[in-house]
């Protein structure tokens, strides 16, 4: 029989590639589906918040401006990582989400498979949603996708890593930098997903993870002007509707919540929908004598 002490783990936010706590100092218990205790996770503050939007917004330029097929590379690598410590998730989940062992493995399993899914999007989304346009005259016309900017990311709260995983890899495949409020009730799995995110190749900013009451962090996301995106999933119908308005103030996209069923494949419109359309003219010219243009 062994004499031991648990080395029980400590919960932090994520935020610049660091490890910081809360800079509040504040704490709040995370219970599992049946009231048993599982960990203090951080209370983050709006400080916090607007630390994590200095960081996202650092990052933006690199992460937007590596190539779709370096994303892609890159994104697959935290797959790789996820599928490693596929055992501490399922433990995780299955606490979260009052699951089975086996319930909980085919959730991340699925979870894995969903991140790969993006992963292989980065470069072809542009395909979809960019290419040539017919114009009269002689010119090249041509509409290509490009990354909104800094969006704020509220996690689905009853879905603590399928659903987390479905609204944050879209928003980076795609170029975007990424402020992640973790579900209020089940944060566990988002702040070890940022442990995996930290020990990939994903530069520090790309993804910050701040656990605590949403409201509370997502207030001031909403309002905060170096904020280009929200995505509400999280969020319920009467915050979801104040948040929106202070997201008017700076003509913010906005994702309203919507029933989603994270089981299905998404198809692309979480990843459209934090995409902006650049359209450039350029002049062909004329070829020879008889006038003919390309």
């Amino acid at each position: 029989m062994s004499d031991r002490l648990n080395v029980l783990k400590t919960y932090k936010l994520y935020v610049g590639g660091k490890f910081p706590r809360s800079e509040s100092g504040r704490v709040y218990e995370v219970t599992d589906s049946k009231g048993k205790w599982l960990a203090n996770a951080p209370l983050s503050s709006r400080k916090d918040a607007r630390d994590a939007v200095v960081a996202a917004r650092k990052a933006f330029g690199g992460w937007s401006g590596a190539t779709a097929y370096n994303r892609g590379q890159v994104l697959y690598r935290v797959a790789e990582m996820l599928e490693g410590r596929r055992d501490q998730f399922i433990r995780e989940v299955a606490d979260a989400e009052g699951l089975s062992k086996s319930k909980a493995a085919a959730v991340v399993d699925a979870t894995i498979d969903r991140w790969v899914w993006y992963a292989g999007w980065t470069d072809k989304i542009a395909q979809v949603v960019g290419g040539g346009n017919p114009v009269a005259g002689p010119f090249f016309n041509l509409s290509s996708p490009e990354p909104t900017g800094v969006v704020a990311v509220l996690a689905p709260q009853e879905s603590s890593f399928l659903g987390l995983v479905s609204v944050v890899a879209p928003v980076i495949a795609t170029g975007n930098t990424a402020i992640v409020v973790a579900s209020e009730k089940s944060p566990l799995p988002a702040l070890s997903l940022a442990e995996v995110l930290a020990t990939s190749d994903v530069p520090g900013g790309v993804v910050n993870v701040l656990s605590g009451r949403t409201a509370e962090i997502a207030t001031p996301l909403a309002s905060h002007q170096d904020v280009n995106a929200i995505d509400l999933a999280g969020a319920d119908e009467v915050l979801a509707k104040e948040l929106e308005i202070a997201a008017a103030e700076n003509l913010k996209r906005v994702l309203r919540p919507q029933p989603v069923d994270y089981a299905e494949t998404p198809g692309t419109d979480r990843m459209t929908a934090f995409l902006e359309t650049k359209t450039v003219w350029h002049p062909t010219g004329s070829l020879g004598a008889s006038g003919s243009s390309y």
